[in-house]
């Protein structure tokens, strides 16, 4: 008997690597080993291929049995390797022909069945970019791993076909062993709930086109405003806003989803931006991502391309909040753990709401608030300052009059303000395609002083502002993006005086209310 070898996929983040499997049959006791660094949910492989081979009618041999994970030295995790030990270990006793270069990414059922992983899509991703084009998963995965451009995608449901199609003596094969279709993902179109539509939000025009303006240039928003102001409706209407993802963008997505999936059921490619609302007593390791072992993708990651909307954002921790400030500038997370290290992208527009004071009474005249000054202070502190200067957008949002309330039909609907939103954002991409960024919120301070320099007459408010210590440099820096943002939805060429004083009111407003 000789070694018998197969290939999978380990993913380290959203890194994937070539994992090659070694299995050899020895002379000694009846045992069953696994090598290289494999985690608990590994370990217990053993006894689930040893009752798939039996219940597929190719019980593996009572000798020793020793599988080897290459590289040793990488940490190998979850169930998706069951299928590639399997393989090996059949060739190994030459029950099968060779595998060759085909990756194989499925779990074992004790019946012999294969079942859906987690994370099929980067993985296939991994094992494309690697050369290996032939692959091997679960009926319930086809559909996700086909996503990726150039990879041979087979889907199996049993493993005895699976050994049957690699040249295993049909005898003694349970071939007619065929599992219920509703172990395989529906075709239904995910996420098909009717979507939030602006038409809904009564009155609150300044919110409105803030809103507008913070989908057009991708910018980050900050709503205060007393409960039932319409934070929350806002908040969840900017998706709706936003144009549909590209295809390097919406792979970007998926990967992360298929990753972090709950169920591991068939995935869609996902065109629309995605919406993450994490509850405000979330952890620093659920937003940003982390846990036991090697670090998952958290909030901030699933809402790549998307929003990341924080309702009563001075409630998080302030720890929690502050670990968003680096993927704000960097548009990507870095998570170091014992285990590992995992990079996730996190370029996302950020949208924090907030009542001015802990019993949200204090808008308008106040008299009804009972929180001393100091509670206020305290309580609106939460957001630390480094935070907030990377909020482009801060507005005060004020209670709904009845005579707004009382109107009907009279506001705009989503599919309008998308219209112009999509036309300011083609503006953007023919402008700033030269440096290779999309939207105006991802021009840095050296194009916005340089190439994009606007007279000192257009920004002598914005200048005095930075004398007088009103604002920061990176502060002057988002109210000339926003300028530009404002500019690109009017048709201008480039931000007039009243742009800079417009984007300057929109960066104030809550300081100033």
């Amino acid at each position: 008997m000789g070694v018998g070898r197969s290939y999978s996929v380990a993913l380290l983040g959203l890194n994937g690597y070539i994992v090659e499997v070694e299995a050899d049959i020895g002379q000694t006791l009846p045992n069953f080993v696994i090598l290289g660094l494999p985690d608990a949910s590994l370990n217990e492989a053993k006894e689930r291929i040893r009752s798939a081979a039996q219940n597929s009618g190719i019980p593996l041999s009572r000798r020793k049995i020793t599988a080897n994970l290459i590289p040793a030295s990488l940490p190998k995790r979850g169930s998706g390797f069951d299928l590639a030990i399997t393989m090996a270990v059949l060739r190994a006793a030459g029950d099968i022909r060779s595998t060759e270069d085909t990756v194989f990414v499925a779990e074992l059922g004790l019946d012999g069945r294969l079942r859906p992983v987690r994370g099929i899509l980067p993985a296939v991703m991994a094992a494309v970019q690697a050369g290996h084009d032939e692959i091997v998963v679960a009926q319930a995965n086809v559909a996700e791993a086909e996503l990726v451009p150039g990879a041979v995608v087979r889907g199996y449901k049993t493993l005895a076909r699976l050994a049957f199609d690699f040249g295993a003596d049909p005898q003694d094969l349970a071939l007619d062993y065929d599992p219920a279709d509703s172990d395989v993902a529906g075709d239904g179109d995910i996420g098909a709930v009717l979507a939030p539509d602006l038409c809904d939000v009564s009155g609150q025009g300044d919110a409105r086109r803030a809103l507008e303006v913070a989908a057009a240039g991708a910018h980050h928003v900050l709503l205060c405003g007393p409960p039932g102001a319409g934070k929350t409706m806002l908040a969840e209407r900017l998706p709706g806003l936003l144009p549909d993802l590209g295809d390097q963008e919406a792979m970007e997505v998926t990967a992360i989803h298929s990753l972090s999936a709950v169920h591991v059921d068939s995935v869609r490619l996902l065109r629309r931006p995605p919406f993450e609302n994490p509850h405000h007593s979330a952890t620093a390791a659920a937003i940003i991502g982390g846990g036991s072992g090697l670090p998952r993708p958290g909030a901030a990651s699933r809402a790549h391309r998307g929003v990341l909307f924080l309702d009563e954002a001075p409630e998080y921790e302030r720890r929690v909040l502050d670990a968003l400030r680096q993927p704000l500038e960097s548009g990507e997370l870095v998570i170091h753990r014992s285990a590992g290290t995992a990079a996730y992208p996190a370029r996302f527009q950020l949208v924090l709401a907030a009542n001015p004071c802990p019993c949200g009474k204090a808008a308008g005249k106040g008299v009804d608030c009972t929180c001393t000054p100091v509670m206020r202070r305290r309580y609106f502190g939460r957001m630390s300052g480094p935070l907030l200067d990377r909020v482009d957008i801060q507005l005060q949002v004020e209670r709904v009059s009845l005579a707004d309330f009382g109107q009907s039909g009279a506001e705009e609907d989503t599919a309008t303000v998308a219209r112009r939103v999509h036309a300011a954002r083609s503006r953007q991409r023919e402008r700033l395609g030269r440096y290779g960024m999309e939207t105006n919120s991802q021009v840095p301070g050296r194009v916005l002083r340089g190439e994009l320099r606007l007279p000192s007459a257009t920004t002598k408010i914005l200048d005095t502002s930075l004398e007088r210590g009103i604002l920061t440099a990176r502060g002057y820096d988002r109210v000339l993006r926003l300028a530009w943002t404002l500019a690109d939805l009017g048709h201008r060429d480039q931000p007039h005086s009243d742009d800079i004083g417009q984007a300057l009111g929109l960066r104030q407003a809550v300081a100033a209310a």
